[in-house]
């Protein structure tokens, strides 16, 4: 990013108005779209580059008054001088950073494809070893440390700018359609990819995998919550809690999670998916392992997603309504591939969602009619329904509580 642009965005932040911000309801912060929609500086690291897959540093936002450079894999397929591929920005979680293996699945894919580090480090390529560098921004995660410096300082602002800047560098490669380009990312980073999705406008897609909003309901850092006191916690909630961004968001969203994920509860994830002014996919598995890797780089419903929207390519399963007599349940769908199978999942128990033991039974399917259903067993809590194509793609229901029987 060119000087200029830096220092128009730490202008916007004091108290002036680009023209064209993003405002966010509730909170005191600004994002100056103009200036991050500006490919950033590159500097290139042929140290850490491998075959098919180039390391760079690209320049970031300032970081306590002082110049910060991101680091990144980035990869882009082989094709023809003409032709032009779509994009993918991926978003690390905690502990993570810019991972190798997960820029060559997009790039086999057919996909040019991003990887930022967000805390300020030099990513090994692999899963571990990711040391801080000199010229580093504000490290992860959450930044609940960090209330008291300048918003423009603390680690959501800059690694959600990271984020924006790098699919900025990725648009404006020759060979990339900037006109096709989506975001993911996991845990930390589907709780940024959340807030991405209201603030970049660009992306024709988005697809947070466990992570959501309304993190101050029943998530797993209320006890940090409570340690920040209720001053703290509110503020923290007004700027940077996901729920604040999401209403912005205009792009399909597809969300994959597990029933029992530790961080992000089942409530707050149907609340939050709920909030985008646009349509969505539920991708809900029972038990589904909460990680990078496979658990959260590898669900083949994203790279549908993704070849849908931006290839043309056939879409998931649609879930057209839902309905409930007594305790019979019902789905109904649309596919352009057949649906060969249906699930009903279920939970008796009450109490914390991570703690709660999910059973699956097969649901009546009929594919002429698009329409699966069931039979609720005595006892159910909370129910939703899979659908399963000859693919072996899940699409969800969402999902429905119902009063504990009385004693």
């Amino acid at each position: 990013m060119k000087h200029s642009s830096l220092a128009a965005l730490i202008i916007l932040l004091v108290g002036f108005h680009a023209s064209n911000s993003v405002d966010v309801a509730g909170a005191a912060v600004r994002w100056d779209m103009d200036a991050l929609s500006e490919a950033p500086r590159v500097w290139t690291d042929p140290n850490r580059s491998v075959e098919g897959v180039k390391a760079i540093f690209y320049e970031g936002l300032p970081w306590k008054g002082q110049p910060t450079r991101v680091f990144a894999y980035y990869g882009l397929p082989e094709v023809s001088e003409r032709q032009k591929v779509p994009a993918m920005v991926l978003v690390h979680g905690g502990g993570g950073s810019a991972f190798i293996p997960w820029v060559r699945l997009w790039v086999e894919r057919g996909y040019a494809a991003i990887a930022m580090d967000t805390c300020g480090c030099i990513s090994s390529g692999g899963y571990r070893d990711h040391p801080r560098h000199e010229w580093g921004g504000p490290p992860g995660w959450g930044g609940f440390d960090q209330l008291d410096w300048p918003i423009e300082d603390q680690w959501t602002y800059h690694a959600v700018a990271d984020a924006i800047l790098a699919h900025s560098l990725i648009r404006s490669m020759p060979g990339v359609d900037a006109e096709r380009t989506g975001v993911t990312g996991i845990s930390w980073g589907g709780y940024l990819t959340c807030i991405i999705a209201g603030v970049d406008s660009r992306f024709k897609f988005a697809a947070p995998v466990y992570g959501c909003g309304f993190l101050g309901d029943n998530s797993v850092w209320l006890d940090t919550f409570e340690n920040l006191g209720p001053e703290k916690a509110k503020l923290w909630l007004e700027q940077w809690d996901p729920s604040q961004y999401l209403p912005d968001a205009r792009m399909p969203m597809l969300w994959v999670t597990g029933t029992n994920d530790f961080a992000y509860p089942m409530d707050s994830l149907q609340k939050s998916y709920r909030q985008p002014q646009s349509a969505r996919t539920l991708c809900l598995r029972v038990r589904m392992p909460h990680g990078h890797g496979g658990a959260g780089e590898n669900p083949e419903e994203i790279r549908a997603m993704a070849d849908a929207v931006l290839k043309g390519g056939v879409p998931l399963v649609q879930v057209t309504s839902t309905g409930r007599h007594g305790r019979d349940v019902w789905a109904t769908f649309k596919s352009r591939v057949p649906i060969v199978k249906a699930e009903l999942n279920y939970t008796t128990d009450t109490g914390k969602w991570q703690d709660r033991n999910w059973q699956t039974v097969e649901a009546t399917l009929d594919a002429d009619a698009g329409k699966a259903s069931a039979a609720l067993p005595e006892g159910v809590t909370v129910y939703y329904l899979n659908l399963i194509d000859e693919r072996d793609l899940v699409v969800s229901s969402e999902h429905e509580g119902m009063a504990p029987a009385s004693p």
